[in-house]
């Protein structure tokens, strides 16, 4: 069977100035290294390239181009919470990026 490579970027529309260190910390119980991740900003040439765009309640400042897939994802923000607060989401986003891979890439 094929390989089919899957490109994901994060991106924000107001980023902070660095990582989140309890969303650090809670990836970091996964094995997912993010000290040397930076926030970065949700541009027009990401958007362009983009297949399938997952915003988490940026509204208006989010790029919109006709023809591109939106999915507006109602999730709790991590800043301020403690990691307790914070795995429940890191949770729910694997969950729903899980399903999302299963419709983008099929099986077989």
């Amino acid at each position: 069977m094929p390989r089919v490579s899957v490109q994901v970027r994060s991106a924000g529309s107001a980023p902070a100035d660095g990582i989140n260190p309890v969303v650090a910390a809670v990836m970091g119980d996964w094995g997912i290294d993010l000290s040397k991740e930076f926030p970065k900003p949700l541009t027009d040439e990401v958007v362009r390239a983009a297949d399938v765009v997952i915003t988490m309640g940026c509204g208006d400042a989010c790029p919109i181009y006709p023809g591109k897939r939106y999915l507006d994802w109602d999730l709790d923000d991590s800043a301020g919470k403690s990691a307790d607060e914070v795995v429940p989401v890191r949770d729910e986003i694997d969950r729903r990026v899980r399903e999302l891979l299963t419709e983008l890439v099929p099986e077989g």
